[in-house]
């Protein structure tokens, strides 16, 4: 195992980061005045929505999905961002390009729900429309091939009566705090049950695993709807390999031919130890024929920039 964690986001230093133009509601700055007020709903409450986005070979990799994921997020929460998604997509092609960016970005797209005239966290209170912020930088995963380690941690994905996991939003403190405990034992991230001890998820990836062939994954009730993950599904499905969206637990991870995690950034990647026990075979054929199924889907699933 690795002497300290690298878990999935863990990326290559790029000079040209320290240059880049953000766009700051429409407008377009330097990264070092890119700044918001300290009354912010974000900054203030954790108030908003976001989505990653990665850019590959001149196009914005499943666009449709994450703009609809975004809105859909907003109105859960009573947001109107303000923005048609055709203008939000035409404001992130702008920003790009003034970046003049067109392949080994990660975008972080995020929407606030504005400046409040005080600090209280009712939606009455903002006075300003939403705050939207794109943040583009040049980002290579740095992820080993020898596989990430996973630790299973005490914190909870939580049910739709405490906090949906489908809404992506900016209030991640239960993933923070699955994270530190996760770096506190060594590992690289962690992997979180569900309130019934199932397995349902890591703290910014989704999870899978290989039993005699078949890709096991969670159901959705304790995850984000994932975009990757359910191009996974479809891959697989597509390929032949029997997918299944099921309750599995520990007994079985421990015990499982191959695991990978998938996410926008990194895409797939292995798993060689969860809670200190090794994966009986690291970047198997499953998990390296749909590395390669992927890499060709999202080559295949870009809107131009």
């Amino acid at each position: 195992m690795d002497d300290g964690p690298q878990g999935v986001h863990d990326y290559e230093p790029d000079s040209r980061n320290a240059n880049i133009l953000i766009s700051l509601n429409g407008e377009l700055v330097h990264r070092d005045e890119a700044k918001v007020s300290v009354f912010e709903s974000g900054y203030l409450l954790g108030d908003g929505v976001w989505e990653g986005l990665r850019v590959y070979k001149g196009g914005i990799a499943f666009w449709p999905e994450h703009v609809t994921r975004l809105y859909a997020g907003a109105k859960t929460i009573d947001m109107d961002i303000g923005v048609s998604q055709d203008e939000m997509l035409q404001r992130v092609r702008n920003c790009l390009k003034a970046n003049n960016m067109n392949d080994g970005v990660h975008i972080r797209l995020m929407v606030t729900r504005g400046i409040k005239k005080s600090p209280y966290q009712g939606p009455r209170f903002t006075i300003s429309p939403p705050t939207v912020v794109i943040i583009p930088e040049y980002k290579t995963p740095s992820v080993s091939e020898k596989g990430i380690s996973l630790f299973t941690v005490h914190v909870r994905r939580t049910g739709p009566a405490e906090q949906d996991q489908k809404l992506n939003s900016h209030s991640k403190l239960n993933c923070i705090l699955a994270c530190i405990q996760a770096e506190k034992a060594g590992a690289d991230e962690a992997l979180m049950l569900d309130p019934m001890g199932f397995v349902a998820t890591c703290n910014s990836t989704h999870f899978f695993i290989v039993r005699d062939g078949e890709v096991w994954t969670s159901p959705p009730e304790y995850c984000l709807g994932g975009i990757t993950r359910a191009n996974i599904l479809k891959l697989c499905r597509k390929a032949g390999i029997k997918a299944l969206e099921k309750r599995f637990s520990l007994f079985d991870v421990y015990s499982a031919d191959e695991v990978f995690v998938t996410g926008t950034f990194a895409g797939v990647t292995s798993v060689s130890f969860v809670d200190g026990r090794k994966i009986e075979t690291i970047n198997g054929p499953v998990t390296e024929n749909l590395k390669t199924l992927y890499s060709d889907f999202v080559a295949l699933n870009k809107v131009p920039i």
